[in-house]
């Protein structure tokens, strides 16, 4: 879509210009990989989970079945109420993503990215996006949200994603300020953590509230402090396209570095407070 263009050629701009993190690997180089990662995956979601999603969507409000039609809500109700519980569901979606051990196979391709910028966000294993099809129509259809909502919804689900994986520096104030509504790139930088407490967190992807809900929030930790990606999975030799594209099919790696170590982080305080 035109928007999210736009709004990729900003991100990509703002963060050229005013990065978060420091670069461990050649921004070209991570382009081509994860671009080549991309190429296959977006087509998946193109052509079969947007469609997915809005016939079900479709489907569901002709036959005026889902949570949303047996509750009768008037119609704005019905899209802040659908548009709340469309978020909530991709949270558990991501959370299921890290819970379950054949699901975690492919997105450990994400996770796996040694560096964390707007490129990130496109890079989805197409195993990955194939397995969101039946879970998210699933839920579009079991919530019965408008099919016109759906759209718009993935545009924001979209642009929110390409936002929080950039290494996009906002003034520190004024994230402070949003990530008590939003994901931002602090937020979701302490998620690419190679500490698997870190990795375990932060699981919202547009709302910021489902992870205060459950207590799976954590924001004090200092962005410089941070090392980005899988331990097991840092050699850079490793990062090319193709080894990307096979690594859910290979033996999944215990989370530790080389060396046998397993990263941790000594406990802070202020869970819930953001740190520059």
């Amino acid at each position: 879509m035109p928007l999210l263009s736009i709004a990729a050629v900003a991100l990509l701009v703002l963060e050229s210009n005013r990065k978060l993190r420091k670069r461990v690997r050649p921004r070209e180089e991570r382009y081509l990989q994860n671009g080549s990662v991309a190429a296959l995956a977006l087509p998946a979601l193109r052509l079969l989970l947007l469609p997915g999603m809005f016939a079900a969507a479709r489907w569901s409000n002709k036959n005026n079945i889902g949570l949303l039609a047996m509750l009768g809500l008037p119609k704005w109700a019905r899209y802040s109420l659908g548009f709340l519980l469309l978020d909530y569901s991709n949270y558990l979606w991501h959370v299921l993503l890290h819970k379950s051990n054949l699901l975690w196979r492919f997105h450990n391709v994400h996770h796996a990215d040694l560096d964390l910028d707007l490129s990130t966000a496109w890079r989805f294993h197409i195993g990955e996006n194939i397995a969101s099809v039946p879970y998210r129509s699933g839920a579009v259809a079991l919530l019965g949200v408008p099919a016109n909502l759906v759209l718009w919804y993935e545009v924001l689900f979209e642009g929110c994603t390409a936002f929080h994986h950039s290494n996009f520096r906002l003034p520190y104030q004024l994230e402070r300020l949003l990530c008590k509504l939003i994901v931002t790139p602090r937020m979701h930088g302490i998620h690419h953590s190679i500490v698997q407490q870190e990795t375990n967190s932060n699981f919202s992807v547009v709302l910021s509230c489902w992870d205060r809900l459950h207590q799976s929030l954590r924001l004090n930790v200092p962005q410089d402090a941070i090392t980005i990606g899988n331990p097991a999975y840092q050699n850079p030799e490793e990062q090319h396209p193709l080894n990307l594209l096979r690594m859910p099919f290979t033996q999944q790696r215990p989370w530790q570095l080389p060396d046998g170590s397993v990263p941790e982080r000594e406990e802070l305080p202020n869970k819930r407070q953001l740190l520059p």
